[in-house]
């Protein structure tokens, strides 16, 4: 029986509040030149690494989700990270807009392209 690969650690822990942004912002370029789409797993962090891929935890329903971090923000106050349409669904935010979340930078994982 083959046996599964640790999960990788995190290099990087944060825990507050979690906001989307949706198709609003679809086809903007985003400050790693590419373009936003809502349904891809993306987020904007304000000063991870463009690239990093981020597990994303809901603390309210225990949901997560890996994003890739692919812009800057969020630019309002006491918000730690915006993420893409598509994950806030699949962290079943998008009811109420905002989540508490923990963050988790994952070591181990390459950017993605």
């Amino acid at each position: 029986m083959a046996q599964q690969p640790p999960a990788p650690e995190p290099s990087f822990t944060q825990t507050g509040l979690a906001s989307f942004y949706g198709h609003a912002h679809d086809g903007k370029v985003t400050a790693s030149g590419e373009r936003f789409n809502p349904t891809a797993f993306t987020a904007a962090h304000r000063t991870l690494a463009l690239g990093t891929q981020v597990r994303v935890t809901n603390l309210e329903n225990g949901q997560s989700v890996t994003v890739k971090i692919t812009d800057r923000g969020p630019f309002v106050r006491g918000r730690i990270i915006d993420i893409s349409l598509a994950a806030a669904e699949a962290l079943g935010m998008t009811g109420k807009g905002l989540a508490r979340v923990r963050l988790e930078a994952l070591r181990g994982i390459s950017p993605a392209s």
